[in-house]
């Protein structure tokens, strides 16, 4: 049925004069009749009665109005959701980061942003390693993954990294160690023999090699005292006196009873990555937008921040 004989048939159902509804639509009378008559044909009812003098609607036509009405009001809803969503204003969006993501202020203000600009978009956010991200970017059960490595990380063919964010590393002591006490910044090899509180293996994937890494460099094998699932746990076995540990600058944000952090005196970098599927979603594609627009600061925290 093609909605224009709809639209014709309400004009003529709202007028009762074929000669008005026509001007009002724009075309000449006959083809107005003829579209009339089609669409009564394809319903096989009749629609009006007709008269020298006068139009008016049958019952049949009385009870298709409203049905009309509705066919074309649902059309038009149909039309405005398909434009909306290919503008990326409806929809879902599948995001995930690491543990310090929302700490990271470019980050924060994105997410902050694209839900004051985007509200009709359901957000699905999920915390989960580095690998674990890939992962589901790669089998299309995420969006965007928001991963720390400190060198750009190997991906599958079809995903995309762009690097967002590159942030200094701290030691993150007890107040009373020994290297927060010191005068000068402590370097990586003042932690050869030193406990050290890390992530899992799958929670700390990329940082853990990299870390370990360094310290093989500087001619040590580090002591891991413990492993934590989560950041509060680190932090807590940190502040408890477990041993040291490694966090970016965002996560001195973090005011932790008993904990400080350290600059290191070599500075060392890691860096956060947004990672996409090479055909972005219209949501996808505005979430990336939102995120590179956005502003990127460190802004100082209340923490104890110390450096020699």
């Amino acid at each position: 049925m093609d909605l224009r004989h709809l639209r014709y048939f309400l004009c003529v159902a709202e007028e009762m004069h074929f000669g008005r509804a026509a001007l009002r639509l724009g075309i000449s009378q006959p083809p107005l009749s003829q579209q009339i008559r089609s669409l009564e044909e394809e319903l096989g009812v009749r629609l009006f009665d007709r008269t020298s003098r006068r139009v008016s609607l049958t019952e049949a036509g009385r009870l298709f109005a409203p049905e009309a009405r509705a066919t074309i009001a649902q059309a038009e809803r149909a039309a405005q959701t398909a434009r909306l969503a290919q503008m990326g204003q409806i929809g879902h969006l599948s995001l995930g980061f690491t543990a310090s993501g929302p700490f990271v202020p470019r980050l924060a203000r994105a997410l902050y942003q694209f839900r004051q600009s985007f509200p009709n978009v359901t957000l699905n956010l999920q915390e989960l390693g580095r690998d674990g991200q890939i992962d589901a970017v790669e089998r299309g059960h995420m969006d965007v993954a928001i991963v720390r490595c400190f060198d750009q990380p190997v991906l599958p063919d079809g995903l995309v990294p762009l690097q967002l964010v590159e942030e200094e590393m701290f030691l993150a002591i007890r107040q009373d160690h020994r290297l927060a006490r010191q005068l000068r910044n402590p370097a990586i090899d003042d932690l050869k023999d030193e406990p050290l509180v890390l992530y899992g293996a799958v929670a700390g994937a990329g940082f853990n090699e990299h870390f370990l890494a360094m310290c093989e460099q500087a001619g040590f094998r580090p002591n891991i005292a413990q492993e934590a699932g989560s950041l509060a746990t680190l932090l807590g076995l940190v502040a408890a006196g477990f041993g040291a540990t490694i966090l970016a600058r965002s996560l001195t944000r973090l005011h932790v009873d008993n904990l400080t952090y350290r600059s290191f005196a070599t500075p060392v970098k890691s860096r956060l990555w947004l990672i996409h599927r090479k055909i972005l979603s219209p949501t996808a594609h505005a979430f990336k937008e939102t995120i590179l627009t956005a502003e990127d600061g460190w802004e100082p925290s209340p923490s104890a921040v110390l450096s020699g």
